[in-house]
């Protein structure tokens, strides 16, 4: 239900088209020199070159696997915070009521108190959204520039409204206040709804098993979100990133210096056949290092975009889209009017946030 966007050749093309138009200006210098001036004395050894290159290619697999990784666990999370939020709807539907109570309420009474309940999870929802979507020193991939026209073509909700102002539908004026000087909104938020259940089931409203049954599902949400903030709070190591950044940009920037000798040489050894071939047969050195040059730095760019699944980018988990679906479901079930639930988080360019 909850998917993201794959990117077509196309997007592929226009997200690199900056480093491909670098890529090829350097092969284009460096051809330049050697055909034109005659500077083939520039020139290294493939062997060490090779090595390079294979060391960048494991560094870079792992650095991709890792990101995945980190990618596919956030999606479980969330995964599971969806099957835990339709679990705490049914039991707010069913095991509230009259049943244990001295003094019985009217049905209408215990429907504000099952809404209270939902809404109070919807603003938890929204709380821990936003804690992961809030920016982490580390996170910097936002700033390049592809990544943020992306954004502007596909808004981050949570950059759109502020907090507070979030929250408001969902909580009432004294909610709202206690909450603002808490650190973690979202376990606060958690904290106020067992306080509440405790009081239910203090009037007899919920049954004391029954009781337990939400405490315990409330430990599992306290689960979801520390897992949630263990990925959002500790990042892919550094070291292992900006190493292998720097490294494949040493190995992209040495391949010319043995790519085009080597078309050189075959240019060469053509030219007692065909001379007009052989003489510009270096020439072909342009887009085979771009091919390899781009092939390489996206490998090593998709990887960086991967690291912080909650970093804001097209392609991360699309957290605010499964909170909205959650939303929808709970209120719907909850009997609640369509024109007082939120359509779902709008699709730009067939991408979800």
């Amino acid at each position: 239900m909850y998917t993201k966007r794959v990117f077509s050749a196309r997007d592929m093309a226009r997200w690199t088209r900056f480093e491909t138009s670098l890529f090829l200006a350097y092969v284009l210098f460096w051809t330049a020199l050697y055909f034109f001036l005659e500077l083939h004395w520039v020139e290294i050894p493939w062997t060490p070159l090779a090595l390079v290159g294979t060391a960048v290619a494991f560094v870079i697999g792992f650095q991709n696997n890792s990101a995945y990784g980190r990618i596919w666990e956030a999606r479980k999370i969330w995964g599971a915070i969806v099957n835990s939020s339709r679990t705490f709807g049914l039991y707010t539907q069913d095991f509230i009521d009259n049943a244990e109570a001295a003094d019985p309420l009217p049905e209408a009474a215990l429907a504000e108190e099952r809404q209270k309940l939902i809404h109070r999870h919807v603003a938890w929802l929204t709380a821990l959204r936003y804690a992961m979507r809030s920016p982490k020193p580390w996170e910097t991939i936002y700033k390049e520039r592809t990544n943020q026209e992306w954004q502007q073509m596909v808004p981050v909700p949570e950059q759109q409204q502020s907090l507070e102002e979030a929250l408001a539908p969902y909580l009432s004026a004294e909610e709202l206040a206690e909450i603002q000087n808490k650190g973690n909104k979202p376990t606060a938020l958690l904290y106020l709804q067992s306080r509440h259940l405790r009081q239910l089931k203090e009037r007899g409203h919920i049954w004391p098993f029954s009781f337990l049954q939400f405490e315990k599902l409330l430990e599992e949400l306290f689960t979801h979100q520390g897992k949630s903030e263990r990925i959002k709070n500790f990042p892919y190591p550094r070291h292992f990133a900006t190493l292998n950044h720097y490294f494949m940009w040493l190995f992209v920037l040495l391949i010319p210096l043995a790519l085009i000798p080597q078309f050189g040489l075959i240019g060469l050894e053509m030219a007692e056949t065909q001379p007009l071939i052989g003489r510009w047969f270096v020439w072909l050195a342009v887009p085979f290092y771009v091919a390899v040059a781009w092939t390489f730095h996206t490998m090593e760019r998709i990887g960086r975009t991967g690291e912080n699944p909650f970093e804001g980018l097209a392609n991360d988990i699309p957290i605010s889209t499964i909170a909205r679906g959650i939303e929808i479901d709970l209120r719907q079930n909850l009997g609640e009017a369509a024109e007082q639930i939120p359509d779902p988080i709008p699709v730009h360019y067939d991408t979800q946030m």
